[in-house]
């Protein structure tokens, strides 16, 4: 019986392999009705006269790009402790297109309040990589030149973190490191903060270095003690002063701010200038100040109010050294170059020398900085008119003439509303919450 089993078996396997075909060339028709998908292709792109993103004219019409891709999908997690590229020659010596200190790539896990350790287990995808070469006079043979290469992928998904801290000095400022300097273009998502002003003291020498600080205003007294509604009018009597002897205290606020997408490009950046807009919340003031009436007569008081309705222009002068996390979602390349290249799909030209772009937006998370922004005098300086313009216009009360204007101690300004006045606030080096993360390490180690 066993026998008989296995002759039948023998009997089925050949009969299947007499059954099988073997392979049969086809003519060009019939390749043309096949469908299929290669892991490796070879692409060419003749060049052409274009324009960039910037504005920038290229004329690369004897220019061929030839391209050899791979059609997957690649996970990489990798820490490069130095990335230096483009060092010396022309640049100087010590000067490099790329100086990088701490770089690491790794995909973002899904919990916001990741580990070390969870971060570690991560890879970035990339998608589609790709090396491209730029050569100059294609179809000559005698004057063929390679103009430049690049390494890039239709996109790179995941985390990349630029040095290994996000942290602050003794003083309150940030401690740049990682981006030491930068070759490239990157554009930044538009994206939001809250700076949270520290408390400080406004006097007239704060204000006084360069625009005329005085205070000026009006108030309207009483000779029976009732509330006055108009001046001149009896009982009501009208009186004007000004002060350059004061000096409040500001309360500290919050100022939520909106900086907008920007492009980043250039080569052997160290920095980058981010503009916005916001408001500034309510400031309460209160303090001392001594006012002149009718050009002799001193009046000391207590005065006690706040200011609303600020808004701001805002510029951010940051060090690119306070950068440290990338959340990438976006086409990327590196590239070298002999002179300025439009790459194809690059929004602009590459530089000459090394080359580092990232193509969509890129997310840099919140802009609110971790600690507190000095109001500094330059601002101040920008309050005083507005300050004296509504105390003028709409006249305080103080109730008695002898005993409350004259005589009294405290003076209740009230709200002083500024909606008028939008503040150049200039804001520097911040170190920003966005910009924290965690290494890409087990066990809690900061690089690896």
């Amino acid at each position: 019986m066993k026998k008989t089993i296995i002759a039948s078996m023998a009997v089925s396997a050949l009969s299947l392999t007499t059954m099988s075909h073997a392979m049969t060339s086809l003519d060009d028709q019939a390749l043309s009705e096949v469908d299929g998908q290669a892991l490796l292709n070879l692409e060419y792109l003749q060049g052409s006269n274009q324009t960039d993103a910037l504005g920038v004219s290229y004329n690369q019409s004897n220019i061929g790009f030839y391209k050899l891709g791979l059609n997957a999908e690649m996970e990489l997690n990798a820490n490069i402790k130095k990335l230096q590229l483009g060092c010396g020659g022309s640049n100087g010596a010590g000067k490099c297109d790329i100086d990088i200190d701490n770089l690491s790539l790794s995909g973002l896990p899904a919990n916001s309040n990741y580990t070390s350790d969870e971060r570690a287990a991560t890879s970035a995808k990339i998608t589609n990589p790709f090396i491209q070469f730029a050569i100059k006079n294609p179809t000559s043979a005698a004057s063929r030149e390679v103009l430049g290469f690049r390494v890039s992928a239709e996109k790179i998904s995941g985390l990349m973190t630029l040095g290994t801290t996000n942290d602050v000095d003794a003083q309150g400022n940030g401690i740049p490191n990682g981006i030491n300097s930068f070759s490239g273009y990157m554009k930044t998502k538009a994206a939001s903060g809250i700076a949270v002003t520290a408390e400080r003291t406004m006097s007239y020498s704060d204000v006084n270095q360069t625009i005329n600080g005085i205070v000026q205003g009006r108030l309207f007294g009483s000779s029976s003690g009732t509330t006055c509604q108009s001046g001149f009018l009896d009982p009501c009597y009208d009186i004007s002063y000004s002060s350059n002897d004061y000096n409040l205290t500001l309360s500290s606020t919050s100022a939520p701010f909106t900086i907008g997408s920007t492009i980043v490009s250039g080569t052997r950046m160290t920095d980058v200038t981010l503009k916005g807009s916001g408001t500034v919340g309510r400031i309460d003031f209160s303090g001392d100040l001594t006012a002149t009436v009718l050009g002799f007569l001193n009046l000391d008081k207590t005065v006690t109010g706040s200011i609303t309705g600020l808004k701001t222009d805002i510029t951010v002068n940051q060090s690119l050294g306070l950068i440290h996390a990338l959340y990438l979602n976006n086409p990327a390349s590196l590239s070298l170059q002999s002179q300025s290249i439009l790459w194809s799909g690059a929004a602009v030209g590459a530089n000459k020398g090394w080359w580092l772009a990232m193509e969509d937006e890129v997310e840099l998370g919140s802009l609110s900085p971790t600690t507190k922004v000095a109001i500094t005098n330059e601002v101040l300086k920008q309050t005083i008119a507005g300050i004296s313009k509504d105390l003028t216009d709409n006249p305080r009360n103080c109730g008695n003439l002898l005993t409350g204007c004259v005589g009294g101690s405290s003076l209740v300004v009230g709200n002083v509303p500024m909606n008028s006045t939008t503040l150049d606030f200039p804001l520097t080096n911040l170190t920003l919450q966005g910009q924290n993360f965690r290494p890409n390490c087990y066990g809690g180690v900061k690089f690896c």
